[in-house]
């Protein structure tokens, strides 16, 4: 092994032993089911915060839209950080929070379907959005595989399934043994790794010779034949990027594993100090970020990766790791430096991947399976999610190495469609008694509609792989469409009784 390998090795070795190590000391908190899936519902605002800002930034954001963004958008392409840190974050936190928590204990719900079952009286209701969950989110957690795999593999030099099955097996060990305390703790020494990560980051790239400094990068961006790549509101491609701000900033309003994080915290003051810390910790990473992806670009040429083709094709998952060997693999001080941000990007992965594990695994044992069979014991349901959730790590490692078309084109329309589906439904349901069960089944349905029907009339006409590059406006579309519809068909559908829409909302008055 090279010295870079060999003191990336001991960094990772150190971590993993870290993140077990909470995991077995956790174990004792995670016995009953309102343990294992929320802490007992006593997180405190840190680790809320830091847990809810590390599920929201996998490596995908690192090694994909930065890397991409960056080259393609330049300085406009800052917005996104900043737009998913005051409306991901604050707004979210502001908005959803309080009435979240309130609610979900209010009804005694543990997950978004079931929410939707005590709020909507629908049983079927649960089970369609249990579905939702299962289908859409295990395709979109091999997405968070793929884009770890490609730096480990760079640096390691082996190959990038055995990388992700590390990632697979100690995200697996440590939430199965402690559940989503554990993950909290781990997601908050995980987003200090980050934080930490991601300002050396910044600087050794800055600093580097083909930066040259902060000045000389942007006038090394002006000289390229690209006016619009120092255009602050994006230029040409300012619709694209108003698309991708909209998609990955309310997306999170309806997104089950992110809602999940406020049914945790402990009291309304914890809201308050994590909402800020959420959204500091969000623009930190976030910005930083799409930054660095600014000057990839000037590491394409005589790197270590091949960033572009021979018939000008650029590899976007090779720039941010071509970048990062470039700028960091040699002396013994900048290969600790690659460690930390390959840590970096290890904890955005594993903390993204183990609040959809949660977020599937509870969908099936507590939301479906639990329905077929109602009196299985609390016991059981804690066993049956914790081997669920070792067999939903399983399957997206799975996708992610078999790279079936399938499933990679469900990882496209994922995100777009999970937030389609539930954030009508959801947001107008903790704040509007009068939604009817008409009007949010009808924004249920409308997430999957919109896409699905937009993916058949494009595919007809262009092909399916123009309908893939519409994948971020499609599910803008569902989003609005849901959160349009769900109150106007709720206009003219039955109303609740009094009684109910008064015991649902009696912490809400």
């Amino acid at each position: 092994m090279t010295q870079t390998q060999i003191i990336c090795a001991i960094f990772l070795v150190i971590f993993a032993a870290i993140m077990i190590a909470i995991g077995v000391i956790s174990s004792r908190k995670a016995k009953t089911l309102n343990g294992f899936l929320l802490g007992g519902r006593n997180i405190g605002p840190w680790l809320s915060a830091f847990s809810y800002g590390t599920a929201y930034f996998s490596a995908v954001v690192f090694v994909g839209y930065a890397g991409m963004h960056g080259w393609n958008i330049g300085i406009g392409a800052l917005w996104i950080g900043i737009a998913n840190s005051l409306i991901g974050c604050l707004c979210a936190w502001a908005l959803l929070a309080k009435r979240t928590r309130s609610m979900t204990r209010t009804l005694d719900t543990k997950t978004m379907p079931s929410f939707f079952e005590k709020r909507y009286v629908s049983r079927g209701m649960k089970m369609y959005a249990a579905v939702i969950i299962f289908v859409f989110l295990v395709p979109y957690a091999a997405g968070v595989y793929k884009g770890l795999g490609t730096l480990f593999s760079a640096v390691f030099g082996g190959n990038e399934n055995l990388c992700m099955l590390i990632v697979a097996v100690l995200t697996a060990i440590y939430l199965i043994l402690g559940g989503y305390f554990a993950t909290s703790v781990n997601d908050f020494i995980q987003g200090i790794i980050m934080i930490a990560g991601i300002i050396i980051l910044v600087f050794a790239i800055v600093m580097r010779p083909e930066v040259g400094g902060l000045a000389a990068g942007f006038e090394k961006l002006a000289a390229v034949e690209n006016a619009d790549l120092l255009n602050v509101f994006g230029g040409d491609s300012a619709s694209f990027l108003l698309v991708n701000i909209a998609l990955t900033s309310f997306g999170v309003f309806g997104l089950p594993q992110m809602v999940h994080k406020y049914y945790a915290i402990k009291d309304e003051k914890s809201i308050k100090i994590g909402g800020i810390v959420a959204t500091a910790f969000a623009f930190i990473i976030g910005f930083g970020a799409y930054f660095i992806g600014l000057f990839g670009r000037f590491f394409a040429e005589n790197g270590v990766l091949q960033v572009i083709k021979e018939d000008g094709t650029v590899l976007f998952d090779n720039v941010i790791p071509n970048m990062l060997i470039t700028a960091l693999g040699g002396s013994m001080a900048t290969n600790i430096l690659l460690s930390v941000i390959l840590l970096l990007l290890l904890s955005a992965s594993m903390s993204t991947l183990a609040s959809i594990v949660l977020t599937s695994s509870s969908a099936v044992t507590v939301d479906l399976i639990k329905e077929a069979k109602p009196k299985m014991s609390e016991k059981s349901t804690v066993l049956l999610t914790r081997l669920f959730c070792f067999a939903f790590v399983a399957l997206s490692y799975i996708f992610a190495t078999m790279n079936v078309s399938f499933i990679v084109n469900l990882m496209s329309f994922s995100w777009g469609i999970v937030a389609g589906s539930f954030i009508g439904p959801f947001i107008w349901g903790i704040y509007a008694k009068w939604i009817t069960k008409a009007g949010a089944w009808t924004g249920l349905v409308s997430g999957l509609a919109v896409v699905g029907i937009a993916v058949i009339a494009i595919t007809c006409v262009s092909g399916f792989d123009a309908a893939k590059s519409f994948a971020p406006q499609l599910g803008v579309a569902a989003m609005a469409v849901s959160f349009a519809i769900t109150p106007i068909v709720s206009l003219f559908t039955k109303k609740y009784s009094k009684e109910h829409t008064d015991a649902v909302f009696a912490a809400n008055k």
